[in-house]
């Protein structure tokens, strides 16, 4: 499958194959732009603890339960700030 145009300018697509959660080491994709609306949603509701400004992108566990900010074109992938998704996807 080809990386979309939006996954090229915010993560390296073949930095993004390689990715892994660091607490499941279960794969993580980019969030698509209805997720990504969920989440910032939920910060913006104070229902996403640690985060107070809305994300231009993530990356989110295969499992749904947890994402990871992507900052500047990286990807944070700190245990400390992985966001729970719970009730939120």
């Amino acid at each position: 499958m080809r990386p979309s145009s939006r996954q090229n300018r915010i993560v390296n697509p073949e930095l993004l194959e390689i990715l892994c959660c660091p607490l499941s080491r279960q794969a993580l994709r980019l969030a698509d732009e209805a997720t990504l609306d969920r989440i910032n949603q939920a910060i913006a509701a104070g229902r996403i603890g640690r985060v107070d400004v809305a994300l231009d992108a993530a990356l989110v566990r295969t499992d749904g339960m947890l994402a990871y900010p992507v900052r500047a074109g990286l990807p944070v992938l700190l245990a400390s700030d992985a966001l729970s998704l719970k009730g939120v996807l």
